[in-house]
């Protein structure tokens, strides 16, 4: 049997296996940041009629250029923004990767604060951009001085800044967006596919839009809209940043089908986005929960919590893992270095998302020693999620 070995693939992917969180079959899915709503019958129904009319054109090619939907986004988004603002993709996966192709590409770079959102760093190396992963603090956060001694030494082409950031949560402080745009030679991209989960008083990287060419602000119907399974992305930015990614996009990206059920979501997004106030309920319900159990907790702006299985709380889950390592490698660890070890007395991540799944809890591990993060969901989910914890202590 032939295996990728057998065929001539580029170096750079040889020994690599493809982006995805485990897709298991059990009680409590928590693991991908998905809604966990349903769409309700009435929005079902309106996606419905909006697809039934489109089959008999079914035929011919979509708007390639999506322009009644992309005015649907321009309208959601308010900010003064209109259709030549914004362009749409299938998920902001694609968005991101169009915005590399365009303004990345073979001798060029693009740089990201880990941990962050996992697929940057493999969008990059597909595009051929050079990866640079940037640093956070040992709190996970990003300083105004930090990021910028780190653009100012790197000058990378493109700049990903994800607020609020995935996996940690936390939503990013303006400043550090105006003072990493004022530095950057190049983009910069603030991924805000969590932004309607932001506690308030949160500032949006929209409100900068105006006055800066160079700032790209992408979103997702994927979270709070509860549409992952629609697939739809977009961006909003400088009209010349969708003409530049219109030169890379694929004819037709965007089928007809796709296209019109996003437009009937937006029609009522009212009923979607009626369930956020739910989630962030629950989010800040499992933050309060587990800090009372002694867990430390990251804080939250989106629709998911990381939090620490070990350390401080000294957990037993065998005597394996508790291992001693030198004080440095504390920073490493905060910072998601791969090669850190638990610190004393912490447990193996992996070890705890075996014991939550087999209490039927699916949370994911995202590499992070020491640290797991779940999905808010609703009031049951979180009750089976906090039941199946007490395991771990």
């Amino acid at each position: 049997m032939t295996t990728l070995d057998d065929l001539p693939i580029r170096d750079d992917l040889r020994g690599l296996k493809p982006y995805g969180a485990p897709q298991l079959d059990v009680p409590v899915r928590l693991n991908t940041n998905e809604n966990s709503y349903p769409v309700p019958e009435p929005v079902a129904e309106a996606i419905g009629k909006a697809l039934a009319a489109e089959l008999r054109d079914l035929n011919r090619y979509p708007d390639r250029d999506a322009v009644a939907l992309r005015a649907d986004l321009a309208d959601y988004l308010g900010h003064g923004l209109t259709v030549d603002h914004l362009w749409a993709a299938n998920g902001s996966n694609e968005i991101q990767q169009q915005l590399l192709q365009a303004f990345g590409g073979p001798g060029r770079t693009a740089l990201g604060f880990t941990p962050a959102y996992s697929m940057h760093p493999l969008l990059a190396l597909g595009t051929g951009t050079g990866w640079i992963p940037a640093a956070r603090d040992a709190d996970f956060g990003l300083t105004v001085a930090d990021a910028v001694a780190q653009v100012r030494a790197h000058r990378p082409d493109v700049v990903f800044l994800c607020s609020p950031n995935n996996p940690t949560g936390t939503a990013l402080d303006p400043a550090v967006v105006a003072a990493v745009l004022a530095e950057a030679p190049g983009m910069v991209v603030v991924d805000e596919a969590y932004a309607e989960f932001a506690r308030p008083g949160t500032v949006s990287a929209l409100a900068v839009l105006p006055g800066h060419p160079r700032l790209v602000v992408t979103r997702t119907m994927s979270k709070a809209f509860g549409f992952a399974g629609g697939r739809l992305g977009y961006l909003a930015a400088d009209p010349a940043v969708v003409q530049a990614v219109q030169l890379v996009r694929l004819p037709y990206h965007l089928s007809a089908l796709t296209q019109a059920a996003a437009r009937a979501a937006l029609a009522h997004r009212d009923a979607l986005l009626g369930t956020v106030a739910a989630i962030m309920r629950q989010r800040d319900r499992i933050v309060a929960e587990l800090r009372a159990r002694g867990h430390r907790v990251a804080d939250s702006d989106a629709n998911f919590v990381l939090f620490e299985v070990g350390g401080d709380r000294q957990l037993r889950l065998g005597a394996s893992d508790a291992a001693p390592r030198p004080a440095a490698v504390d920073r490493q660890l905060r910072l998601g270095a791969s090669d850190a070890a638990p610190r004393p007395g912490a447990v193996d991540q992996a070890t705890a998302w075996r014991t939550l799944l087999a209490a039927g809890v699916l949370v994911r591990d995202v590499g992070l020693p020491g640290w797991l993060r779940v999905t808010a969901g609703t009031p049951a989910e979180t009750d089976a999620f906090l039941s199946a914890m007490e395991k771990l202590s």
